[in-house]
């Protein structure tokens, strides 16, 4: 099966129990920036830096400008807080598959499901709705609570880069997982 390069044209809003998946846009900005200079949040990802504030308001403002990648804002039911974003981006057409990732604001956020319970949602619309055949991520050894979130959602490990990143003074491996459309997804 092949997928188009416009797959994620007309991207919908996602509901779920508690968050839904709005397509990115300036309206998110805030929460976005939030999240983009928050210090645990930059370390769960290993980026060296906070985000130019300029750069990262053309970069919010130009998302839904891609068909060929998914860009969702994660915004709590109830008080609309924006928690994070989930993107899926790499997409590979031929091999109807894209590569995954979640960031959320900060600690306030961290632990509570938000985040499985978005990979749940943008799963179910990768596989379901664009017909996608295989979501692959990649994770820093040092996120145990991604990890674990990611295999609630059926994400399966497939092998590590062992020694892949220097991180704080010392090499770190990176976790390769991976799930298919055909692979279970708990709490479905």
């Amino acid at each position: 099966m092949t997928i188009t390069p416009d797959a994620f044209m007309g991207q919908p809003v996602l509901r779920g129990d508690r968050l839904r998946l709005e397509p990115l846009g300036m309206a998110h900005f805030d929460g976005i920036m939030a999240m983009l200079t928050e210090p645990e949040g930059l370390r769960l990802t290993a980026t060296d830096s906070a985000f130019d504030e300029d750069f990262a308001r053309t970069w919010v403002s130009t998302r839904q400008d891609h068909d060929d990648r998914a860009d969702y804002a994660i915004v709590r039911n109830g008080d609309d807080l924006v928690l994070g974003e989930v993107v899926l981006n790499e997409l590979d057409t031929d091999n109807a598959s894209v590569n995954y990732r979640i960031g959320l604001r900060g600690p306030d956020v961290y632990g509570c499901g938000y985040g499985t319970e978005a990979t749940g949602l943008l799963l179910d619309y990768a596989f379901d709705t664009v017909g996608l055949h295989r979501i692959e991520l990649e994770v820093f050894d040092f996120n145990p609570r991604a990890q674990r979130s990611y295999e609630k959602c059926g994400f399966v490990r497939e092998g590590v880069r062992r020694e892949a990143l220097w991180w704080e003074g010392e090499w770190r491996d990176v976790i390769l997982m991976a799930i298919l459309a055909t692979d279970p997804r708990p709490g479905r």
